[in-house]
């Protein structure tokens, strides 16, 4: 009995997975649960800026068909950033490119190297979302920071950051100490922790052990107390290691958030890691 625009607005309180089942209902509901009122509630409020933002022109007849899209990464800035919605929630996510990354020595090439992105499935380690990755040639001293600001993600939620990395065949040196993970909001660090970047094979761990073994052990020390975490595999052929979490807070705050890892202590040469670059998603 209600007319179709005021189910509309009930259906628009209720979240994107909530209005896909009220399909379902009836016809009416139908209708209603696909409307542009419903759907222009579950975008973000900034989306026309992020559509405009695209590297690629974005086709859609309603606000359901965006709302889809989006929930797929697009390239924004210059194809700088990967953008998407969570499809259940509508929550904003990002991944920063490794050019968005502050690299020390990044544009060294005799200590890193700008390789562009095959999607070949036999190199399949530098098949990036982005046209271009950063592999670590040889150095010893590994710093790498991300930033984001809390204004660009979605309001009153929490958020976890995420290194996305890989490992090549000639890769050495990296995990003799754990590097340390930070995560500042302001000026305030809120998560410290180590982490290591790869899973050795045992015999490569021995020799490593051979030859660095007296500076690791008196580095040691210096690591910061911490959770130790390890790189997990994503389904994308990635490997992500947890920066740190924070909360978002309200539309009306804005913070910069600063997600780093490095490895300072050890002092040895390290080398074989490829960067894709920073993930921000919803917890």
């Amino acid at each position: 009995m209600l007319p179709e625009d005021c189910v509309s607005i009930i259906l628009s309180l209720t979240s994107p997975l909530d209005a896909c089942r009220a399909t379902l209902v009836s016809r009416a509901f139908r209708s209603a649960a696909e409307s542009n009122v419903a759907w222009e509630k579950f975008l973000p409020s900034d989306y026309e800026d992020i559509v405009s933002r695209s590297i690629t022109s974005l086709k859609f007849s309603s606000k359901k068909e965006l709302y889809l899209h989006l929930c797929n990464p697009i390239l924004i800035d210059g194809g700088r950033k990967s953008f998407k919605l969570d499809k259940s929630s509508g929550k904003k996510s990002y991944v920063l490119s490794s050019r968005e990354l502050s690299i020390t020595w990044s544009d060294r090439p005799e200590y890193w190297s700008w390789k562009p992105s095959l999607k070949s499935r036999h190199m399949h380690i530098f098949a990036s979302r982005f046209l271009e990755v950063a592999e670590l040639r040889m150095i010893s001293w590994l710093e790498i920071e991300g930033k984001i600001r809390t204004h660009m993600l979605s309001p009153n939620t929490m958020y976890r950051a995420y290194l996305l990395i890989n490992i090549t065949h000639r890769a050495h040196g990296l995990d003799l100490l754990p590097s340390d993970t930070f995560l500042e909001m302001g000026n305030q660090i809120i998560s410290a922790n180590t982490a290591y970047l790869s899973c050795k094979d045992k015999k490569k761990h021995q020799m490593e052990c051979l030859f660095y073994g007296n500076r690791t052990q008196r580095t040691k020390s210096r690591v910061i107390e911490g959770d130790e975490r390890f790189a997990r595999e994503r389904d994308d052929g990635w490997m992500e290691i947890e920066l740190g979490e924070f909360f978002s807070g309200d539309e009306e705050g804005d913070q910069e958030v600063k997600m780093s890892l490095r490895e300072i202590k050890g002092y040895q040469l390290k080398g074989g890691l490829v960067i894709e670059g920073i993930e921000v998603r919803p917890k």
